[in-house]
């Protein structure tokens, strides 16, 4: 009679996350086994150098037939192939998208296009990051905006949707997105800022100014049109510039140093005029891609004068409530509304890029 065995066959997907990390980064099977030994895991594992490899080797096999899924998340939470745990599935997808923000920085502003991908071999040389990994991440850029540009709806959960990524990496999406729809200049004298400002700086635009507020459509890849031919408004406070700067010195006088109070009593014209500038320049909702480099202007004279960060967040949030007292605003609420939506946003970004 013979003996019943019971058999259990499997194809269960084995994800190293080390191993995993190396291979998203764009290191060679060799780097990663090399790296892996550099970090002891033979002497922590008891493992042969030889072992180490063909594990290594057998993980980056198994990735390279997962990438073209990752590429389409849809399919891969509905493929049958490959047994992955849903915990798993986000770990493979998340590391996958996730970026450089200096890799990233350097593709902001510039045309999504197979030209610029073939010169991505300039941005691994500048940011130290291997070629492979620009050119994933600049693959999984130009997807997610292709997709999302045109789409109805707020952009972090039409990102979220369709990659399945994380709330926070699909803000960082958004930022992307947003910078790309709008065009902003962000070369020439901006070279210097980083992801992360451009990050703070978009994420107040598109809290404060976009068409996300104005009910259309939950639109915030949009400028709001209808705030840009308010803003014209905002002018009138340069009539008010003298009881503006009473108010604003007698308020500070006690809170700034006194090299920044006064640089302030001398120069409030100036920095006052640089402010609102912006607001006389912005007519249209294209006429904004130029305010960074007004901006910029302001912050390189405010740093010539020495002044420091938190000094100029007290400035901003002094000039800010100082506007409500103006009787202009004051006695009309759509003013305040405008005066605040114009305020908040210049004032993010001015603390952002210094």
């Amino acid at each position: 009679m013979g003996t019943e065995i019971d058999v259990f066959i499997s194809n269960y997907t084995l994800v190293d996350p080390e191993i995993y990390q190396l291979w998203v980064e764009g290191h060679t099977a060799s780097e990663a086994v090399s790296i892996l030994n550099q970090r002891g895991l033979g002497q922590v594992t008891g493992a042969s150098l030889e072992l180490i490899a063909s594990d290594v080797l057998d993980h980056y096999r198994t990735y390279s037939l997962l990438e073209k899924l990752l590429s389409n998340p849809n399919k891969l939470q509905e493929q049958l192939a490959f047994q992955i745990e849903p915990q798993t599935r986000q770990l493979l997808i998340e590391k996958y998208y996730d970026f450089d923000d200096v890799v990233v920085r350097e593709l902001i502003g510039k045309k999504l296009s197979s030209k610029h991908r073939k010169d991505l071999d300039e941005v691994a040389e500048k940011t130290r990051v291997p070629l492979k990994s620009c050119r994933r991440q600049f693959d999984n850029v130009k997807r997610i905006y292709k997709m999302v540009e045109d789409m109805q709806g707020p952009v972090v959960q039409n990102i979220q949707n369709h990659f399945y990524l994380s709330e926070p990496l699909a803000k960082k999406y958004a930022c992307i997105v947003f910078l790309a729809c709008i065009r902003f200049e962000t070369k020439r004298k901006l070279n210097h800022i980083t992801f992360s400002c451009w990050k703070r700086c978009t994420e107040a635009i598109m809290d404060n100014w976009t068409n996300k507020l104005a009910g259309v459509d939950n639109f915030d890849t949009e400028l709001d049109k209808d705030f840009f031919t308010e803003l014209k408004d905002i002018k009138i406070m340069l009539e008010k510039e003298r009881e503006h700067k009473q108010l604003v010195c007698l308020t500070l006088k006690a809170t700034l140093l006194h090299k920044c109070y006064t640089d302030l009593d001398s120069n409030f014209k100036n920095y006052s005029r640089a402010l609102l500038q912006p607001a006389s320049n912005m007519h249209r909702p294209r006429d904004v891609k130029n305010m960074f480099l007004e901006l910029n202007s302001l912050s390189d004279s405010l740093k010539q004068a020495n002044w420091s960060g938190q000094e100029l967040e007290i400035f901003l949030n002094g000039y800010t409530q100082c506007g409500f007292e103006i009787d202009v605003i004051r006695d009309s609420n759509s003013m305040k509304t405008l005066w605040e939506k114009y305020m908040t946003v210049i004032s993010e970004c001015l603390l952002a890029m210094y």
